[in-house]
């Protein structure tokens, strides 16, 4: 009779195990390399400034009611401060101002760190500071459970040594705010990874424009010559692509296919300087070099730099991306002396974000040198 289980002798039948555990021994070996992983947790900040003018018109408001700002975002979160003038807490009987940080938008369990500073505006820097920032690792972030919560002090500063500090100036109070959200992210390792470069096709097409291959077009600009390709000028511009190719009828089309004619248009109405930065955005997506840009800036008027008449040039070519980044240029610039021609400038060619800045700066900075 045959035995039916084999002994580590019994014969051919142990041959078919020893073979299996040589692969599994292999299998292991292949999947023995190491792999790691890494939590990471720490905070994404930001600061807004909220400025109080008009404060002893704010007072007698009554306890509980608040100034807010205008609300802000860090961390995906908006956020607003809230100023109590007479105090958030009825038992304090308005001897205090009170200064909260409120969650304003939709959120559970928000975790972060908060950092308010009263401003000395003597100019000798004693700011007042409460932070949780230094304090974090005592108690950890706060936690605020929902849309509406609230952290700061009841009684944030006493309201008879307020009045009479170099915090209130002008009638004036300016809130310095940081919040920092606490985010965890998981970084692990990867067997293989490839680096994917940053996009280079603005350096292409800045080439092409350097090279003149394949122009079929040339601009006159008082004395200057320009060449450029129509189809990348209309893809880029909504006026070119009108100028080059809407009032074309189908056998005009047909025939500039077949032609080698290079279209020429002459500008009366430009810099030829102005007009190389046009189509140095429109090549490769940037503004020229901050020392082309400031090389105009000084002793001249806003609307006669290099930066002010490429505003006016985006506005007229309908590139609003150029125009936003001159915006976001000039808005760099802005001081008490250039507000006010910076705010005309910005409202002549459509700058919305710019007028905007300009009209928020002048309310805090102009409003207390009225006579």
């Amino acid at each position: 009779m045959e035995d039916e289980d084999a002994g580590p002798g019994g014969g051919g039948e142990a041959s078919p195990p020893h073979h299996a555990a040589a692969s599994g021994d292999r299998a292991r070996d292949m999947a023995a390399s190491p792999t790691s992983s890494r939590s990471v947790t720490q905070t994404v900040n930001g600061s807004h400034r909220f400025v109080i003018q008009g404060y002893s018109l704010a007072k007698g408001m009554g306890v509980g009611k608040h100034i807010a700002s205008e609300t802000f975002t860090v961390g995906g979160y908006q956020w607003a401060i809230y100023f109590y003038p007479d105090g958030k807490n009825p038992e304090d009987n308005s001897a205090y101002v009170s200064v909260f940080i409120a969650l304003a938008s939709e959120g559970t369990d928000v975790r972060a760190l908060f950092e308010l500073t009263l401003l000395d505006q003597s100019g000798k820097g004693k700011h007042k500071v409460h932070s949780h920032f230094d304090r974090s690792l005592e108690s950890g972030p706060y936690t605020l459970k929902y849309r509406g919560s609230m952290w700061g002090y009841k009684r944030f500063f006493r309201r008879t040594a307020l009045e009479t500090s170099d915090f209130l100036k002008d009638d004036c109070l300016k809130i310095n705010c940081t919040v920092g959200v606490v985010v965890s992210t998981m970084d692990y390792s990867r067997p293989h990874a490839i680096e994917v470069p940053e996009s280079d096709i603005g350096y292409h097409f800045g080439t092409l424009l350097d090279t003149q291959e394949g122009v079929d077009v040339i601009f006159r600009v008082a004395g200057e010559e320009f060449h450029a390709h129509k189809l990348v000028l209309a893809a880029r511009s909504s006026f070119f692509r009108s100028e080059f190719f809407d009032h074309e009828s189908d056998e005009e089309k047909n025939e500039a296919d077949g032609s080698n004619e290079i279209k020429e248009i002459v500008i009366d109405d430009m810099d030829p300087k102005v007009f190389k930065a046009v189509l140095h955005f429109i090549y490769r997506d940037n503004l020229v070099n901050d020392d082309e840009l400031s090389a105009s800036s000084s002793d001249c008027s806003i609307f006669d730099t290099l930066a002010g008449k490429l505003m006016a040039a985006a506005d007229k070519y309908e590139l609003p991306r150029l125009r936003l980044l001159c915006e976001s240029y000039l808005c760099k610039q802005i001081s008490v002396n250039s507000v006010a021609t910076t705010l005309a400038l910005a409202d002549q060619h459509h700058a919305m974000e710019l007028k905007s800045v300009c009209l928020k700066f002048a309310a805090e900075n102009l409003s207390g040198n009225k006579t």
